[in-house]
């Protein structure tokens, strides 16, 4: 299934089907459900604890939910031995069995794509064979997470602020498959052992749903860099006004350490307080600094203490090595956030040479 209208839904989605003719079954095995009702919901997807289920549906309501969000179908007939059918679908129903249905989900390593991929592994154990060449180039993680998503929306930044260097890495033709659209390029190069000889393990793709492709209109002033330009110039407007005044604004500051400080301390909870694996080694904190909220109030005092200094100098040498991480490509940092890291630079230098003064 293609790409639908929500951040969510950006990146497709995969499901076996099953259609048994003689017996009137026609049913979907989707491992790309949970359950709202869980409780502590929210809390546990925030901590990458939340279990996705296997759940069985089906096809023609399957086939109509994507029908009424315009996302494409597609499938691909697998060329299978009357055995393989067999021990395939027994693998799926026993899998769908309330005591084993549920599994931890993790984006990039164990979701709905990959169980495709794996179930077939699992239930035809060496029969079938995947293949490295299906790619013609490689990309890392977060070049995978963010190709369905425009750079210059507030899903991409976000995105970007919370995903850690751990994916900026290059993802191997097998990681690729964390993606429906690699899992589906994947299988159709794969084989399968079939009466001792080794076939295409895909042996027709059909298109079941044609969508409508709508242009995805995105407006310039309301996106994130137009927002991070403004609030640079704000910044810089204020700090030239200081630097004429010879003064320095306070709100400004305690404001800036408030809200740097807030997102840190959330960037320091995904990195060490959560089970996602894509959340670690983040150093979106060399400027969302957790220890900054703290020291909010203390640099709104008209006459802040002296060892704030060398901790703006700390902050200013963390943007540095951001810029240095971005360089050399450690990790790579949301494109519309740079007027803010810029603004931030050049008020936190101001800070410390009047500080001094």
């Amino acid at each position: 299934m293609g790409p639908g209208a929500n951040l969510f839904d950006k990146f497709g989605h995969s499901a076996f089907r099953v259609k048994d003719g003689p017996n009137r079954r026609d049913m979907v095995f989707n491992y790309g459900t949970y359950d709202f009702n869980t409780p502590n919901f929210y809390t546990k997807f925030a901590r990458g604890k939340l279990l996705y289920s296997l759940s069985v549906s089906d096809y023609r309501s399957f086939y109509n939910s994507y029908v009424a969000q315009n996302r494409w179908i597609k499938t691909q007939e697998l060329n299978l031995t009357y055995a393989q059918k067999q021990a395939l679908f027994t693998y799926l129903v026993t899998n769908a069995q309330p005591e084993n249905r549920d599994y931890r989900y993790d984006f990039c390593f164990d979701n709905c794509a990959t169980r495709i991929r794996d179930v077939l592994v699992a239930a035809l154990v060496d029969d079938v064979e995947y293949k490295d060449d299906y790619l013609e180039e490689t990309k890392t993680f977060r070049q995978l997470i963010q190709q369905n998503v425009h750079w210059n929306s507030w899903g991409s930044v976000g995105m970007d602020v919370g995903i850690g260097a751990v994916t900026d890495v290059e993802a191997t033709p097998w990681e690729h498959q964390f993606l429906p659209e690699y899992i589906f390029q994947a299988a159709g190069s794969a084989t399968i052992t079939r009466d001792g000889e080794k076939v295409p393990l895909v042996k027709a793709t059909h298109t079941l749903f044609q969508n409508k492709p709508k242009e995805t209109k995105v407006s310039f002033l309301k996106s994130p860099l137009f927002v991070f330009v403004l609030l640079g110039l704000l910044i810089l407007i204020i700090t030239y006004k200081d630097y004429r005044n010879k003064a320095r604004s306070r709100f400004l500051d305690a404001t800036l350490f408030f809200i740097t400080g807030i997102v840190g301390i959330i960037l320091v909870l995904l990195w060490f307080a959560t089970d996602h694996s894509t959340t670690a080694n983040n150093y979106n904190v060399l400027w969302a600094f957790p220890f900054s909220l703290f020291f909010a109030f203390a640099i709104s005092k008209r006459q802040p203490k002296r060892w704030l200094r060398r901790y703006m100098m700390f902050l200013i040498l963390s943007l540095a090595l951001l810029t240095l991480h971005s360089i050399t490509g450690v990790q790579q940092f949301a494109i519309a956030l740079i007027p803010l890291f810029v603004a931030l630079a050049i008020r936190y230098l101001y800070v410390v040479r009047w500080l001094m003064s």
